[in-house]
């Protein structure tokens, strides 16, 4: 996964900081609807083996499979235990109601499922940036 980015400035070790624009599900026009609540840019740190210097324009790339990863994990685990919690109660015979306390249940089974396994995952799993070009 690719982005464009800009050198914010230099880190230790060989890495810089980046700014990268942050876009939004709207396709970033935030004068026509003015709901944006967060901040447009995202600084990180990126490994920086072409030396780029604070102000320039970079392409920076991550690892896809980490990014899909965190994404399965964030949006698709809650929604399978939400569902797993419902089919459950259903099969066990509760009525609506159950069921629909059942799936809430599993919702927050799954979003502690989510917790622990970020607060007990390896940092070598973070996704990291590196920069490829500069621009």
């Amino acid at each position: 996964m690719t982005q464009e980015a800009v050198v914010t400035k230099l880190l230790p070790e060989g890495m810089a900081e980046v700014a990268v624009r942050r876009t939004t599900a709207c396709g970033g026009n935030c004068g026509s609807c003015e709901s944006c609540v967060f901040e447009n840019q995202m600084k990180t740190p990126a490994a920086n083996p072409l030396n780029a210097k604070p102000g320039q324009k970079v392409l920076i790339e991550s690892q896809s499979a980490k990014v899909f990863r965190a994404a399965v994990l964030v949006y698709i685990l809650p929604l399978v235990f939400f569902l797993l919690g419902y089919a459950a109660a259903a099969a066990a015979g509760l009525g609506e109601a159950g069921c629909i306390i059942a799936s809430f249940a599993g919702l927050l089974v799954g979003g502690t499922v989510l917790v622990l396994t970020q607060k007990f995952r390896n940092r070598s799993e973070d996704i990291t940036f590196e920069i490829i070009e500069i621009l």
